[in-house]
């Protein structure tokens, strides 16, 4: 697999790009549309949905990497991994350098409060957290094939402009929700803390063509988080709601507390 060939003279910002949703997805066409005017962008694109697979890596079966693109200061692949996957196809296959932003999504749906555990969108994003690399997760809070988009180039050029300007700590990884486009304009930005907010299961049992049971699994979200600085309350609000988040889960107010 040729690397793809950035000139390393040149001022451009080198962008790496993926996202759950499959390469066909409004969302990340989208996405990249915005960045090429601001760097040198490598779009890595998951072949189907690989959205609620969270962090996992692909170890039992091949990975694939195809070409599917390559213009000027533009190439872009698909693979058959998972959104983490292709973060480290892009850093060990496919750049010369490592790359000076990653961004991911836009995904069709929130991925605010819990939901966080389960993207595949934050997963890229934090992959890239974890060498340094700064990233962000953009989501638009509506599901279905075409969400409405018109509203989130403002905000995402926005907060993209300025973590190329300023970059991030080491391990943190911007969590950016947007809410689904109304017939009201964005209030703002709010930098959010991530909402106790929880899905509550249910398991349907149903029967297939040939008599065997499966169960299919749906659920309600409860978001009882009555504080006022949450990204749930900001979505709700109508701004757009941005949790710095970590790779680190120790509950350090523990460690000097817990004995055996």
């Amino acid at each position: 697999m040729p690397v793809v060939k950035q000139n390393r003279m040149s001022k451009k910002p080198l962008i790496l790009i993926t996202n759950d949703d499959g390469y066909k997805a409004d969302g990340y066409n989208r996405l990249i549309k915005l960045m090429r005017p601001l760097g040198d962008v490598v779009a890595v694109s998951t072949l189907e949905s690989t959205s609620a697979m969270g962090h996992a890596v692909t170890m039992q079966t091949p990975l694939r990497l195809n070409k599917i693109k390559e213009e000027e200061g533009y190439t872009e692949y698909l693979s058959n991994g998972t959104p983490a996957d292709n973060i480290k196809l892009g850093k060990h296959l496919l750049l010369n350098r490592m790359p000076d932003l990653v961004v991911s999504g836009i995904n069709h749906g929130s991925n605010a409060a819990i939901n966080i555990i389960y993207s595949g969108t934050m997963a890229a994003a934090l992959e890239a957290a974890m060498d340094g690399i700064p990233a962000i997760g953009f989501s638009v809070d509506e599901y279905g094939q075409h969400p409405g988009l018109d509203h989130t180039d403002e905000v995402i050029l926005k907060i993209t402009k300025k973590v190329l300007a300023d970059g991030l700590p080491k391990g943190i990884a911007l969590n950016v929700n947007i809410p689904k486009k109304s017939d009201k304009p964005l209030k703002g930005i709010k930098v959010c803390r991530q909402a106790e907010a929880v899905w509550k299961e249910t398991y349907e049992e149903r029967t297939d063509p040939f008599g065997r049971k499966y169960y299919w699994m749906s659920g309600i979200f409860l978001d009882g988080d009555q504080r006022p600085d949450t990204d749930e309350k900001a979505l709700k609000d109508n701004y757009v709601a941005v949790v710095p988040s970590q790779v680190d889960f120790t509950a350090t107010q523990l460690l000097n507390t817990l004995k055996f």
